[in-house]
C-alpha cells in the first residue's frame, strides 16, 4: 500500500476549520508539491508530530493558508507516513485542495480505507475498527461510552483472553492425543470444563446483550397508537420538542404517520404517530387507520395511548388486547384530569405502564425509566462489552456453539480428540472476530460502511 491516499476527513458543510487527510509511504512527496511552509522548511524533514504553517496551493496560486501536521511511520493512525492540513473549512476551498492533493499524485481514499490501512498495517484489529464508525455514529451517551471502550480494545482484550485459555486446553489435548507413548500427562476434564464453562459465560453475556446494544446505537422502531382525541400526537409533540402533529378536538384530526426521531434519556427512538384507531365511515380516514395497525404489527416497540380522564371504551378494550402481545407500554395520558379509567384492567395487561400529562409535560422521567427497562437499557451502564455489528455476533455465535458442542463430547465421555476438534472451531470463530484470521471478502465488506475520510 505504497500509494497515497487523500481525502477531505471533516463533515461536508461549512465550517471555522477543515481537514485534509493524506496517508501513504511517499506522503510527503505528494505534500510538498501543494504546500509551502512560511520558514521554507520541508515536510520530509521534519520529524513526527510536528506542525509548519504555510499555504496549500495549486498550479493556479495559493488556495488558502494551512497548518500541515506531520505524523511518520509507524507512529501515526494509519501505520503510514500521515500529513493532516487543517484549512479554513469551506466547501470549495476543501474540494479545491483535495484537488491539488490528487493532481500531485495521490488518489481519493476509498471508504473507511484510512482505518483499514490500520488493521492491515497491524495499527487495530478488526473489532477496533468496528468500534471506530460507532464512535462517529453515536448519538447519546451510553453508545459514546461503550463504543469508546471498545475502540480502546477492550472486546478485543476479552476475546485474546478467551482465545488464549481456549487454545492452551487445545494445545494439551493435542500433545496428549497425537504423542500417546510419550510421557504426557492427560488433561484433567475438569480442568477443561472450567476453562469451557468460563467461555461459555462470557460468549452467552455477550449475545444475551446484542439486542440492547442494537437498540443503544441504532435507537428502536417505535409507534404511537391510541384511539381518538387520547392524546396521541400531544404526547409526539412533546417528546420531539416541537409541533409535529396537529393537535386539535375533532377526532380524526391525524390521518397519515407522522414521523421523527428524537432522543429520550439514553433511548433514541424512531418515533411515528398513527391515526385514532375506531371504526369509521370516512374513507380516507379508514386507509389511515390501516396503516396505524400495519405499523403497529411491523414496530418493536407499541406506546399505547390510553385517556385516563374517560372510562375505556370497547375501542379502547380490542387496542389493549392486541398490543399487549407485543412488546409495549401502556401510557395512561391526560393525568392533570379526574380519572375516570379502569387502571387495574390496563395494569393486567400490560407489564409497564406510566401516568402522564402529554399537555402540562408531566410524567416524562416515569416513561424514561419504563423505556429502559423495557429495551434493557437499565441493565447498562456503558462499562459492559457489547457486540457491535451482526458479523461480531454470528462470530460469537459459531464460537458458543462449538464451546457448547466440547463440553456436550465431555459429558458424553467421547474421545478427547473429538473435543479438541470443537475447540479448534471456537478458536477459528475468535481469530475471525478479530481479523486475524478473515478473508479479504469480509474486510472489504466491514469498511464498505464506513465514511470517505476515516
Amino acid at each position: 500500500m505504497g500509494d497515497v491516499i487523500a481525502a477531505i476527513a471533516t463533515a461536508a458543510t461549512p465550517a471555522g476549520i477543515g481537514l485534509i487527510r493524506l496517508s501513504g509511504n511517499a506522503v510527503f512527496e505528494v505534500g510538498e508539491r501543494i504546500f509551502r511552509a512560511k520558514s521554507n522548511r520541508r515536510l520530509s524533514d521534519l520529524a513526527g508530530y510536528n506542525a509548519l504553517y504555510g499555504w496549500v496551493y495549486d498550479d493556479q496560486g495559493d488556495i488558502d493558508e494551512c497548518i500541515a501536521l506531520i505524523f511518520k511511520a509507524p507512529r501515526s493512525y494509519t501505520g503510514e507516513n500521515v500529513i493532516e492540513l487543517s484549512c479554513h473549512g469551506g466547501l470549495y476551498i476543501l474540494q479545491r485542495a483535495l484537488r491539488a492533493a490528487i493532481s500531485a499524485g495521490a488518489r481519493p481514499a476509498e471508504p473507511g480505507e484510512f482505518t483499514k490501512r490500520a488493521f492491515i498495517n497491524g495499527k487495530i484489529d478488526l473489532t477496533r475498527a468496528e468500534a471506530v464508525m460507532d464512535l462517529i455514529n453515536a448519538n447519546n451517551r451510553l453508545a459514546a461510552k461503550t463504543a469508546l471502550s471498545s475502540s480502546e480494545g477492550a472486546l478485543f482484550k476479552c476475546m485474546q483472553k478467551i482465545k488464549h485459555d481456549l487454545t492452551a486446553a487445545a494445545a494439551g489435548l493435542s500433545a496428549y492425543v497425537d504423542y500417546p507413548d510419550d510421557d504426557i500427562p492427560e488433561v484433567e476434564p475438569k480442568f477443561l470444563d472450567n476453562v469451557l464453562a468460563n467461555a461459555q459465560r462470557q460468549l452467552s453475556d455477550l449475545l444475551d446483550n446484542f439486542e440492547s446494544g442494537r437498540i443503544v446505537r441504532e435507537g428502536i422502531d417505535t409507534v404511537i397508537v391510541g384511539t381518538p382525541n387520547v392524546g396521541k400526537s400531544t404526547l409526539m409533540n412533546l417528546l420531539a420538542g416541537c409541533e409535529r402533529s396537529i393537535v386539535t378536538p375533532i377526532a380524526g384530526t391525524t390521518r397519515d404517520i407522522v414521523e421523527e426521531t428524537i432522543r429520550l434519556g439514553d433511548v433514541v427512538l424512531r418515533l411515528a404517530d398513527t391515526a385514532g384507531q375506531r371504526i369509521t365511515a370516512d374513507d380516507v380516514e379508514n386507509i389511515g387507520v390501516q396503516r396505524a395497525r400495519e405499523r403497529m404489527d411491523r414496530a418493536s416497540l407499541v406506546l399505547v395511548v390510553f385517556d385516563g380522564s374517560q372510562p375505556l371504551t370497547e375501542d379502547d378494550l380490542k387496542l389493549a388486547v392486541s398490543a399487549s402481545n407485543q412488546t409495549a407500554i401502556a401510557v395512561i395520558n391526560k393525568s392533570d384530569k379526574p380519572q375516570l379509567i379502569n387502571d387495574e384492567y390496563i395494569r393486567r395487561l400490560f407489564k409497564h405502564v406510566v401516568i402522564v400529562s402529554a399537555q402540562k409535560g408531566k410524567g416524562l422521567d416515569s416513561l424514561i425509566d419504563a423505556l429502559n427497562e423495557v429495551t434493557g437499557l437499565s441493565g447498562l451502564s456503558g462499562e459492559q462489552l457489547l457486540l457491535s455489528t451482526e458479523r461480531q455476533r454470528d462470530c460469537a455465535r459459531r464460537c458458543l456453539e462449538s464451546v457448547n458442542e466440547a463440553r456436550d463430547a465431555i459429558l458424553a465421555g467421547i474421545t478427547l480428540d473429538a473435543v479438541g476438534v470443537s475447540i479448534d472451531s471456537a478458536i477459528s470463530a475468535l481469530l475471525e472476530m478479530t481479523g486475524e484470521r478473515v478473508t479479504e471478502t469480509v474486510v472489504d465488506e466491514v469498511f464498505s460502511r464506513f465514511c470517505v475520510g476515516k
